[in-house]
Formats: structure tokens, sequence, C-alpha cells
């Protein structure tokens, strides 16, 4: 199996959504407005990573 790095903007959204979900776990204001649990905004953010490096131009 061969990794390749993500895109810069793969690792940017990856990135954003990880933050997000830190940030709303410790403030209530911002998991008001997101529909889904912060642990599964997080997962995604991962996942989305993972993604990136596996497939190539991701």
């Amino acid at each position: 199996m061969r990794l390749t790095p993500p895109t810069n903007m793969t690792f940017l959204i990856s990135a954003i959504l990880a933050a997000v979900s830190v940030v709303g776990q410790f403030v209530s204001m911002v998991s008001n407005y997101i529909p889904i649990s912060m642990f599964w905004v997080a997962i995604v953010a991962y996942i989305l990573l993972l993604l990136g490096n596996l497939v190539r131009g991701f």
C-alpha cells in the first residue's frame, strides 16, 4: 500500500472539523448549532484525513 500526502484543502477541512469538535466539547454554545455529537465530528475529521492519505488526489 502506498500512501500519498493529502491535498492542502483536505488537510485544512480536516483540521477545522477537529478544532470545531474540541471547542464544541467544552463550549456549549458551539455544540448547540451542530446537531450531532462532537465525538462524531472528530471521527469524520480523521476519516477525511485518512482518505486523503489513502486516495491519490483527494
